[in-house]
Protein backbone atom coordinates (compact mmCIF):
# COMPACT_ATOMS: atom_id res chain seq x y z
CA UNK A 1 0.00 0.00 0.00
CA UNK A 2 1.19 3.67 -0.62
CA UNK A 3 1.73 4.21 2.39
CA UNK A 4 3.63 7.52 2.26
CA UNK A 5 0.90 9.05 -0.22
CA UNK A 6 -2.33 10.00 1.61
CA UNK A 7 -0.11 11.30 4.56
CA UNK A 8 2.17 13.63 1.92
CA UNK A 9 -0.95 15.04 0.08
CA UNK A 10 -3.03 15.63 3.40
CA UNK A 11 -0.06 17.85 4.80
CA UNK A 12 -0.35 20.58 1.36
CA UNK A 13 -3.10 22.87 4.35
CA UNK A 14 -2.45 23.55 7.60
CA UNK A 15 -6.44 22.34 7.26
CA UNK A 16 -6.17 18.72 6.00
CA UNK A 17 -3.83 17.07 8.24
CA UNK A 18 -4.62 14.07 9.97
CA UNK A 19 -4.87 15.95 13.67
CA UNK A 20 -7.84 17.62 11.90
CA UNK A 21 -9.25 15.30 9.32
CA UNK A 22 -9.63 12.32 12.03
CA UNK A 23 -11.18 13.94 14.04
CA UNK A 24 -14.00 14.57 10.95
CA UNK A 25 -13.52 11.53 9.70
CA UNK A 26 -14.50 9.90 13.11
CA UNK A 27 -17.67 12.41 13.41
CA UNK A 28 -18.63 11.26 9.64
CA UNK A 29 -18.67 7.85 10.60
CA UNK A 30 -20.79 8.30 14.11
CA UNK A 31 -23.28 10.51 13.44
CA UNK A 32 -23.64 10.12 9.69
CA UNK A 33 -23.59 6.39 9.48
CA UNK A 34 -25.79 5.76 12.56
CA UNK A 35 -28.86 8.13 10.48
CA UNK A 36 -28.33 5.82 6.97
CA UNK A 37 -30.25 2.81 9.08
CA UNK A 38 -33.37 4.68 9.23
CA UNK A 39 -33.04 6.27 5.44
CA UNK A 40 -31.96 2.53 4.26
CA UNK A 41 -35.18 1.43 5.95
CA UNK A 42 -36.99 4.25 4.18
CA UNK A 43 -35.47 3.46 0.81
CA UNK A 44 -36.01 -0.45 1.18
CA UNK A 45 -39.86 1.06 0.51
CA UNK A 46 -39.66 1.51 -3.14
CA UNK A 47 -36.19 -0.12 -4.16
CA UNK A 48 -35.18 -3.94 -4.28
CA UNK A 49 -32.05 -4.83 -1.51
CA UNK A 50 -29.30 -5.30 -3.76
CA UNK A 51 -30.90 -3.03 -6.59
CA UNK A 52 -30.69 -0.34 -3.76
CA UNK A 53 -27.32 -1.04 -3.11
CA UNK A 54 -26.13 -1.44 -6.44
CA UNK A 55 -27.56 2.41 -7.92
CA UNK A 56 -26.58 3.62 -5.02
CA UNK A 57 -22.55 2.78 -5.18
CA UNK A 58 -22.62 3.50 -8.58
CA UNK A 59 -23.53 6.81 -8.71
CA UNK A 60 -21.76 7.70 -5.09
CA UNK A 61 -18.73 6.30 -7.16
CA UNK A 62 -19.06 8.12 -10.41
CA UNK A 63 -19.83 11.21 -9.04
CA UNK A 64 -16.77 11.06 -6.81
CA UNK A 65 -14.44 9.60 -9.29
CA UNK A 66 -15.12 12.37 -12.39
CA UNK A 67 -14.44 14.67 -9.28
CA UNK A 68 -10.88 13.32 -8.52
CA UNK A 69 -9.99 13.19 -11.69
CA UNK A 70 -11.59 17.05 -12.96
CA UNK A 71 -8.98 18.20 -9.99
CA UNK A 72 -6.38 16.11 -11.41
CA UNK A 73 -6.16 12.70 -9.20
CA UNK A 74 -4.56 9.59 -10.66
CA UNK A 75 -6.69 6.79 -11.77
CA UNK A 76 -6.20 3.80 -10.12
CA UNK A 77 -3.44 1.56 -11.92
CA UNK A 78 -4.65 -2.22 -12.81
CA UNK A 79 -3.23 -3.64 -9.78
CA UNK A 80 -4.99 -1.26 -7.92
CA UNK A 81 -8.32 -1.49 -10.09
CA UNK A 82 -8.58 -5.32 -9.04
CA UNK A 83 -7.53 -4.49 -5.31
CA UNK A 84 -10.34 -2.33 -5.48
CA UNK A 85 -12.78 -4.91 -6.76
CA UNK A 86 -11.80 -7.65 -4.20
CA UNK A 87 -12.07 -4.71 -1.07
CA UNK A 88 -15.54 -3.38 -3.19
CA UNK A 89 -16.99 -6.98 -3.42
CA UNK A 90 -16.20 -7.63 0.56
CA UNK A 91 -16.97 -4.38 2.50
CA UNK A 92 -19.82 -3.65 -0.52
CA UNK A 93 -21.16 -6.38 -2.23
CA UNK A 94 -21.45 -8.99 0.78
CA UNK A 95 -20.76 -6.40 3.25
CA UNK A 96 -23.51 -3.85 2.94
CA UNK A 97 -25.45 -6.10 0.17
CA UNK A 98 -25.80 -8.50 2.98
CA UNK A 99 -27.44 -6.13 5.50
CA UNK A 100 -29.70 -4.42 2.88
CA UNK A 101 -30.90 -7.74 2.65
CA UNK A 102 -31.45 -9.00 6.02
CA UNK A 103 -33.47 -5.58 7.29
CA UNK A 104 -36.18 -6.70 4.95
CA UNK A 105 -37.22 -9.32 7.36
CA UNK A 106 -35.16 -8.60 10.30
CA UNK A 107 -35.17 -6.40 13.16
CA UNK A 108 -33.07 -3.18 13.03
CA UNK A 109 -31.62 -4.32 16.48
CA UNK A 110 -30.24 -7.68 15.78
CA UNK A 111 -28.78 -5.79 12.61
CA UNK A 112 -27.21 -3.41 14.69
CA UNK A 113 -25.90 -6.21 17.02
CA UNK A 114 -24.23 -8.11 13.50
CA UNK A 115 -22.42 -4.88 12.45
CA UNK A 116 -21.07 -4.33 16.39
CA UNK A 117 -19.56 -7.95 15.85
CA UNK A 118 -17.46 -6.53 12.73
CA UNK A 119 -14.99 -4.33 15.08
CA UNK A 120 -14.37 -8.08 16.89
CA UNK A 121 -13.71 -9.71 13.58
CA UNK A 122 -11.13 -6.72 12.37
CA UNK A 123 -9.55 -7.25 15.43
CA UNK A 124 -8.96 -10.71 14.85
CA UNK A 125 -7.96 -10.21 11.32
CA UNK A 126 -5.65 -7.61 12.34
CA UNK A 127 -4.28 -10.08 14.91
CA UNK A 128 -3.03 -12.18 11.31
CA UNK A 129 -1.23 -8.89 10.22
CA UNK A 130 0.51 -8.46 13.31
CA UNK A 131 -1.41 -5.66 14.38
CA UNK A 132 -3.63 -6.98 18.13
CA UNK A 133 -5.26 -4.59 19.76
CA UNK A 134 -3.67 -3.31 22.85
CA UNK A 135 -5.07 -3.64 25.97
CA UNK A 136 -7.55 -1.01 26.41
CA UNK A 137 -8.90 -1.69 22.72
CA UNK A 138 -9.86 -4.97 24.15
CA UNK A 139 -11.58 -3.07 26.78
CA UNK A 140 -13.19 -0.91 24.61
CA UNK A 141 -14.20 -3.70 22.44
CA UNK A 142 -15.61 -6.18 24.90
CA UNK A 143 -17.35 -3.11 26.80
CA UNK A 144 -19.09 -1.46 22.95
CA UNK A 145 -20.35 -5.30 22.34
CA UNK A 146 -21.85 -5.62 25.91
CA UNK A 147 -23.50 -1.98 25.44
CA UNK A 148 -24.49 -3.61 22.36
CA UNK A 149 -26.48 -6.12 23.59
CA UNK A 150 -27.78 -4.25 26.18
CA UNK A 151 -29.19 -1.70 23.53
CA UNK A 152 -31.42 -4.38 21.91
CA UNK A 153 -31.90 -7.03 24.68
CA UNK A 154 -35.47 -5.54 24.84
CA UNK A 155 -36.04 -5.52 20.68
CA UNK A 156 -38.42 -7.58 18.75
CA UNK A 157 -36.01 -10.76 17.40
CA UNK A 158 -37.73 -11.31 14.41
CA UNK A 159 -36.34 -12.76 11.28
CA UNK A 160 -35.77 -15.20 8.82
CA UNK A 161 -32.86 -17.87 8.19
CA UNK A 162 -31.62 -16.22 4.96
CA UNK A 163 -31.75 -12.49 6.86
CA UNK A 164 -29.80 -14.39 9.81
CA UNK A 165 -26.63 -15.99 7.48
CA UNK A 166 -26.95 -12.47 5.42
CA UNK A 167 -26.35 -10.92 8.88
CA UNK A 168 -23.40 -13.60 9.60
CA UNK A 169 -21.34 -13.05 6.56
CA UNK A 170 -21.86 -9.39 5.86
CA UNK A 171 -19.59 -8.19 9.04
CA UNK A 172 -17.07 -11.38 8.90
CA UNK A 173 -16.87 -9.97 4.46
CA UNK A 174 -16.72 -6.06 5.91
CA UNK A 175 -13.71 -6.93 8.21
CA UNK A 176 -12.04 -9.06 6.13
CA UNK A 177 -11.81 -6.13 3.29
CA UNK A 178 -11.30 -3.46 5.70
CA UNK A 179 -8.20 -5.56 7.05
CA UNK A 180 -6.97 -7.04 3.68
CA UNK A 181 -6.63 -3.20 2.40
CA UNK A 182 -4.63 -1.68 4.42
CA UNK A 183 -1.78 -4.08 3.18
CA UNK A 184 -2.64 -3.81 -0.13
CA UNK A 185 -1.15 -1.42 -3.28
CA UNK A 186 -4.33 0.81 -3.14
CA UNK A 187 -5.06 4.05 -4.83
CA UNK A 188 -4.78 7.54 -2.33
CA UNK A 189 -7.79 7.10 0.33
CA UNK A 190 -10.39 9.34 -1.68
CA UNK A 191 -9.54 7.56 -5.15
CA UNK A 192 -9.88 4.54 -3.48
CA UNK A 193 -13.21 5.22 -1.70
CA UNK A 194 -14.84 6.21 -5.70
CA UNK A 195 -13.12 3.47 -6.82
CA UNK A 196 -13.90 0.76 -4.37
CA UNK A 197 -18.06 2.03 -4.79
CA UNK A 198 -17.68 1.67 -8.33
CA UNK A 199 -16.06 -1.81 -8.16
CA UNK A 200 -18.17 -2.85 -5.45
CA UNK A 201 -21.15 -1.88 -7.61
CA UNK A 202 -20.53 -4.99 -10.31
CA UNK A 203 -21.32 -7.73 -8.13
CA UNK A 204 -24.57 -6.19 -6.23
CA UNK A 205 -25.72 -5.74 -9.82
CA UNK A 206 -24.95 -9.15 -10.82
CA UNK A 207 -26.88 -10.61 -7.61
CA UNK A 208 -29.74 -8.07 -8.11
CA UNK A 209 -29.94 -9.04 -11.74
CA UNK A 210 -29.34 -13.37 -11.29
CA UNK A 211 -32.07 -12.93 -8.55
CA UNK A 212 -34.66 -11.88 -10.31
CA UNK A 213 -34.94 -8.28 -8.72
CA UNK A 214 -37.59 -6.25 -10.27
CA UNK A 215 -39.45 -2.73 -9.81
CA UNK A 216 -43.24 -3.49 -9.42
CA UNK A 217 -43.91 0.65 -9.18
CA UNK A 218 -41.49 4.01 -9.51
CA UNK A 219 -39.95 4.61 -6.12
CA UNK A 220 -41.95 7.17 -4.30
CA UNK A 221 -40.95 10.72 -3.78
CA UNK A 222 -39.96 9.27 0.07
CA UNK A 223 -37.48 6.30 -1.11
CA UNK A 224 -35.89 8.81 -3.80
CA UNK A 225 -35.39 11.40 -0.54
CA UNK A 226 -33.71 8.52 1.35
CA UNK A 227 -31.79 7.44 -2.04
CA UNK A 228 -30.09 10.66 -2.28
CA UNK A 229 -29.41 11.03 1.43
CA UNK A 230 -27.82 7.86 1.27
CA UNK A 231 -25.97 8.71 -1.65
CA UNK A 232 -24.35 12.29 -0.77
CA UNK A 233 -24.21 11.35 3.49
CA UNK A 234 -24.19 7.42 3.47
CA UNK A 235 -21.21 7.43 1.04
CA UNK A 236 -20.13 9.82 -0.78
CA UNK A 237 -19.26 11.64 3.03
CA UNK A 238 -19.47 8.45 5.37
CA UNK A 239 -17.51 5.94 3.13
CA UNK A 240 -15.20 8.13 1.80
CA UNK A 241 -14.33 8.77 5.73
CA UNK A 242 -13.90 5.58 6.84
CA UNK A 243 -11.70 4.83 3.88
CA UNK A 244 -9.61 7.70 5.28
CA UNK A 245 -9.95 6.46 8.40
CA UNK A 246 -8.44 2.77 7.46
CA UNK A 247 -5.46 4.37 5.72
CA UNK A 248 -4.52 6.25 8.93
CA UNK A 249 -5.89 4.46 12.31
CA UNK A 250 -5.62 1.76 13.80
CA UNK A 251 -8.31 -0.86 12.95
CA UNK A 252 -10.23 -0.94 16.38
CA UNK A 253 -10.49 2.73 16.10
CA UNK A 254 -11.80 2.84 12.48
CA UNK A 255 -14.46 -0.19 13.70
CA UNK A 256 -15.52 2.09 16.82
CA UNK A 257 -18.49 3.23 14.72
CA UNK A 258 -20.39 -0.15 15.29
CA UNK A 259 -20.51 1.25 19.17
CA UNK A 260 -21.75 4.61 18.41
CA UNK A 261 -23.90 4.31 15.25
CA UNK A 262 -26.93 2.23 17.22
CA UNK A 263 -26.81 5.12 20.04
CA UNK A 264 -27.66 7.53 17.08
CA UNK A 265 -29.92 5.79 15.01
CA UNK A 266 -32.05 5.21 17.91
CA UNK A 267 -32.26 9.06 18.15
CA UNK A 268 -33.06 9.15 14.48
CA UNK A 269 -35.43 7.02 15.20
CA UNK A 270 -37.17 8.45 17.84
CA UNK A 271 -37.16 12.11 15.89
CA UNK A 272 -38.73 10.93 12.69
CA UNK A 273 -40.15 7.58 13.41
CA UNK A 274 -41.90 8.21 16.24
CA UNK A 275 -39.80 5.15 18.08
CA UNK A 276 -40.17 4.49 21.73
CA UNK A 277 -36.60 4.72 23.96
CA UNK A 278 -36.50 1.98 26.79
CA UNK A 279 -34.75 2.22 30.25
CA UNK A 280 -32.58 -0.20 28.30
CA UNK A 281 -32.02 2.11 25.15
CA UNK A 282 -30.45 4.59 27.81
CA UNK A 283 -27.96 2.16 29.47
CA UNK A 284 -26.64 0.25 26.34
CA UNK A 285 -26.19 4.13 24.72
CA UNK A 286 -24.33 4.80 27.97
CA UNK A 287 -21.97 1.83 28.26
CA UNK A 288 -21.42 1.92 24.06
CA UNK A 289 -19.92 5.78 24.60
CA UNK A 290 -17.51 4.15 27.29
CA UNK A 291 -16.34 1.79 24.73
CA UNK A 292 -15.60 4.24 22.05
CA UNK A 293 -14.06 6.29 24.83
CA UNK A 294 -12.03 3.25 25.77
CA UNK A 295 -10.75 2.30 22.12
CA UNK A 296 -10.01 5.99 21.49
CA UNK A 297 -7.64 5.87 24.51
CA UNK A 298 -5.93 2.80 23.88
CA UNK A 299 -5.15 3.87 20.15
CA UNK A 300 -3.75 7.12 22.02
CA UNK A 301 -1.54 5.28 24.03
CA UNK A 302 -0.74 2.88 21.41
Amino acid sequence: MNDATPADSATSSPLLTPRVLIPLALFGVYVIWGSTYYGLRVALGGFPPFALAAIRFVIAGGLLYALLCWRGAAPPTRRQWFNCLVTGTLLLGAGNGGVCYAEQTVASGIAAVAVASAALFMAIFAGLYGQWPSRMEWIGLVIGFVGIVVLNLGGELRGSPAGAIALVISPVAWAFGSVWSKHQDMPEPMMSAAAQMLAGSVPLAIVSLAGGERFSTMPDATALAAMAYLIVFGSLLGFSAYIYLLHHTRPALASSYSYANPPVAVLVGVLLGGEVVSRLDIIGTVVIVAGVAAITLGKQKG
